[in-house]
């Protein structure tokens, strides 16, 4: 019940407060953190959601990470501690199914869930696209605008569509 409660709560309330950067913020960024804490599989006690992020409750979120303005985040997806995440992320675990020509692909349903999991010391840049079963290794950065479709090494920066190795950190 309590979990509905902050579902509800925030939903409905607390993801239309400022972001947590305005003058004005109303303490808008603890009582996003305060309902997700209480909403999601698990989290960190030091989280800060911004303004107009919408995800599962079915996410898990590490300590001092963050889900960034206007971010669209599906179920299975787990984050670690110390994760960046600029506005407009979009993180995908599952997809439409479209093997099957003689049947509309928005009558195939959907493919079975497959986690992302973005570890710990990791920066995710404005508008970053992470596609199903993505793994996202410690200490790498995502650089704006990218579509990951493979997984990231670890303390390594990778950019573009598709997202493609540019150096190690």
């Amino acid at each position: 019940m309590k979990k509905a409660v902050c579902w509800f709560l925030y939903n409905y309330f607390a993801k239309f407060l400022p972001s947590s950067s305005t003058k004005l913020n109303f303490g808008a960024k603890y009582i996003r953190g305060f309902l997700t804490r209480n909403m999601v599989l698990s989290s960190g006690k030091k989280i800060n959601i911004e303004k107009n992020a919408e995800f599962s409750p079915n996410i898990t979120i590490g300590e001092n990470s963050g889900i960034g303005i206007n971010a669209r985040i599906q179920k299975g997806t787990q984050i670690g501690d110390n994760v960046m995440m600029g506005p407009n992320v979009r993180i995908y675990t599952r997809n439409h199914k479209f093997q099957n020509k003689s049947i509309p692909m928005c009558e195939q349903g959907e493919t079975e869930l497959k986690p992302v999991i973005i570890k710990n010391d990791v920066w995710i840049g404005d508008g970053t696209i992470i596609l199903p079963g993505i793994i996202i290794n410690e200490g790498s950065i995502i650089g704006a605008g990218s579509v990951v479709t493979k997984d990231v090494e670890a303390y390594s920066i990778v950019a573009g569509n598709p997202a493609k190795f540019i150096k190690y950190r």
